[in-house]
């Protein structure tokens, strides 16, 4: 049962993705990317995670962007994927990118201040 959702969750994240960049047409939906898809159990809800670029205001634009195409999407993927009922999807903003080029951009001011204490020292 559990690589079957995770064959079903695969299959809505290539599905859902191609939907928003292709057939989407609302102008409030930034640069999204959907970065993974957890399915419940019994199949009738999906976790959509979704990285969006941009400010904070263009973040929120594009989460109510894709809040307003819900069922158009919704219905894309029924149409794609032969399933008994097409999951109630559930976009979710995945800040992990974010979170990971914040770190990087620390490590990089640390070991830039590292090297600039060590021309200083000799």
């Amino acid at each position: 049962m559990k690589v079957r959702n995770e064959r079903i969750a695969l299959q809505i994240q290539r599905e859902t993705s191609d939907v928003i960049h292709q057939h989407v047409k609302d102008p409030g939906i930034g640069f999204v990317t959907v970065t993974g898809v957890e399915v419940s159990n019994d199949v009738a809800h999906a976790k959509i995670f979704v990285s969006i670029m941009g400010s904070e205001e263009q973040k929120q634009a594009s989460m109510l962007a894709l809040e307003r195409a819900k069922g158009f999407i919704r219905s894309e993927i029924g149409g794609r994927i032969r399933l008994r009922i097409t999951p109630e999807l559930h976009f979710k903003l995945d800040e992990s990118m974010d979170y990971s080029a914040k770190i990087g951009r620390v490590l990089s001011e640390i070991i830039s201040a590292e090297d600039k204490g060590e021309r200083g020292d000799g």
